[in-house]
This record gives C-alpha cells, sequence and structure tokens, in this order.
C-alpha cells in the first residue's frame, strides 16, 4: 500500500505582508524577501524592528521564557544531530512533504528553533523561498549558522503572522503544544498559505504519557487521540495523512516516563542523549517505523502525532 501523492496545485494570486500595526497589505514581489528588514508599511509609515540582525515582530516576548527556555536550544543543537528521535522525524518530514506537496516552491517553518528540520528541507530542493520562524532569537543564531543564506528568518510570535497567501506549504514541529492558544496559530497559517496550500504538523500525544521533562519543556498540553485533526479541521484544513511516530518504541517510552528520574538536568540527558548503544538501537527501530509509515502503515498510538492537511478553498 502507497501514500496517494496529490499534486499541489500552483496558486496565482498577489501574496502579501502585513504591517503588524495597522494591517495594511502590501504585495511581495518574486524577488522579494518576505520580510526585510527596515520594510516600512506604505500606509502607516511603521518600520520593521530588528534584534541581533533578524526582523523582529515580537520583540517584547524575544528571548524571554516563554514557549520555551531559550537557555535550552544550545543543547537542543546538540542532541539533535544523529539522535534517535530527531534524524529518523526528519526522514518521515522531508518525504511527507516531498510526496504530498512535490510542486510547492514556497515553504514556511514556524517555530524553526535551531534550524535542524529546516536544513534538512532545504536540501531535498531549489525552493523559491524557504523561511524560518521563530520566538527567541537564540534558536534562529544557531538557525543561521546551519542554514546561511538558504533561508530567511524573522523572530515572530506564532499566533500572528503577519502574511496573506504567501506560502505554498506551512510546517510547525513540536510547537503546537508550548501554545495555550493554538487554535490562534492554525487561524494564522490558514492565512499565510495560498488557496490549496499544505500543512504539516508533528506534536506530542498522550496525556498519560505526561512527565516532568513536559514540564521543563514548558508543554501546555499533550494532544488526545484525534484532538489535533478535530482542530485542523475547524481552521479549515482537510486532513490528508495522520498517524503517530514513535509507535514501536511508545512502551519503552511509557516506561521512561513513569518511573524515570524526576525534573532534573539528569532527566533531559537520559532522554536526548543516551549512551551511544542505546541511541543506535532506538534510531534503527525509528527507522523502520518510518518505512513501515511510508510504505502505508498507519500507527494508531505512539508519543507524537503526525499529520498533512490541505487549506480549502472557500
Amino acid at each position: 500500500m502507497s501514500i496517494a501523492s496529490p499534486i499541489l496545485p500552483r496558486m496565482m494570486g498577489t501574496s502579501y505582508r502585513l504591517c503588524p500595526q495597522c494591517g495594511a497589505c502590501d504585495a511581495i514581489g518574486d524577488d522579494q524577501a518576505v520580510w526585510p528588514t527596515g520594510w516600512s508599511c506604505p500606509v502607516c509609515s511603521r518600520v520593521s524592528e530588528a534584534h541581533e540582525g533578524f526582523t523582529c515582530f515580537a520583540p517584547a516576548l524575544a528571548d524571554t521564557v516563554t514557549g520555551l527556555d531559550p537557555g535550552e536550544f544550545k543543547d537542543l543543537a546538540r542532541w539533535e544531530e544523529g539522535n534517535y528521535w530527531f534524524a529518523p522525524r526528519n526522514r518521515l518530514i522531508v518525504n511527507l512533504l516531498a510526496r504530498y506537496f512535490p510542486t510547492a516552491q514556497d515553504f514556511m517553518e514556524v517555530g524553526c528553533g535551531t534550524g535542524f528540520v529546516l536544513s534538512a528541507i532545504a536540501k531535498i530542493k531549489r525552493w523559491r523561498r524557504l523561511v524560518g520562524t521563530e520566538l527567541h532569537p537564540a534558536g534562529l543564531s544557531i538557525a543561521r549558522h546551519r542554514l546561511g543564506a538558504r533561508a530567511e528568518l524573522a523572530q515572530m510570535d506564532a499566533r500572528r503572522i503577519p502574511a496573506k497567501s504567501v506560502f505554498d506549504v506551512i510546517g510547525a514541529f513540536d510547537v503546537l503544544e508550548h501554545i495555550e492558544d493554538d487554535a490562534a496559530v492554525l487561524t494564522a497559517m490558514h492565512s499565510a498559505l495560498r488557496p490549496g496550500g499544505g500543512l504539516l504538523l508533528a506534536v506530542p500525544q498522550h496525556p498519560s504519557l505526561w512527565s516532568e521533562i513536559d514540564t521543563r519543556v514548558l508543554h501546555v498540553r499533550r494532544y488526545r487521540r484525534g484532538e489535533l485533526e478535530q482542530k485542523v479541521q475547524a481552521a479549515g484544513f482537510r486532513v490528508l495523512f495522520s498517524s503517530s511516530y514513535t509507535a514501536l518504541l511508545l512502551p519503552v517510552m511509557a516506561i521512561s516516563r513513569w518511573a524515570g528520574p524526576g525534573r532534573n538536568s539528569d532527566a533531559m540527558k537520559s532522554e536526548f542523549e543516551p549512551p551511544w548503544i542505546v541511541n543506535s538501537v532506538l534510531k534503527t527501530i525509528n527507522q523502520i517505523e518510518v518505512t513501515l509509515t511510508l510504505a502505508g502503515i498507519r500507527f494508531p498510538l505512539g508519543g507524537s502525532r503526525v499529520i498533512v492537511a490541505t487549506k480549502l478553498c472557500a
């Protein structure tokens, strides 16, 4: 059984950046950045701020302990490379993106963090626009080092994306669970997508797996089965694909979460930086699971939920 491959239509029409102050629309040329540094609103003359070299739309929240402690980014960047959980998930994400939206030219990742996923997406094709947004410049600085000039990076609140009909596909991977008003994020993504555009999401699931690690990384929820699909549909999307990730390792994850260490650095280290032989075994199991998922098997239970959806045209 193979995954269906709907072709993303190349939508015509104008793309707009939005002024965060007055809401005015400003058309974006094909050769222009979405949010250029120093951009001035043609209506109210508001000039976009810059913070550590990034166009900044939510300066009051920059590098505050909001959504995530910005001090975690340095450790996160070290844990991601070759990790049993992050590396197979990247393979799943880029294959779903390529399979469901092969003609996409403009991609944005909301909450791009250190740029680990975005750097993998950058390698699969030549994008016309590749954009990463993040609340914390501490993460964007690492992302800039990883991506160089391949991506435009901007600091913003995911609930208020100042764009309309700009992107073919938007992704957010382990972001929504950090935000109380996840419906506002989905609404903002819907507006920033072109008609028929695509959405890729990954979130932690099963509230029963809640542990001190969730508290440590400032999660506000783990999603119930079916909850994310319902919220995505309510925001104006049609779900094309839904499956769990880390399904084969769910028993191991449950034991670790229920009987593991408490809220301390050792708990984070054991979760994200296991001994190399343990990491190798776990990574092999997750890679097998990804292969099965891409072959058409759907897993009802697992540590994460991954969905692909498309924006419904009014």
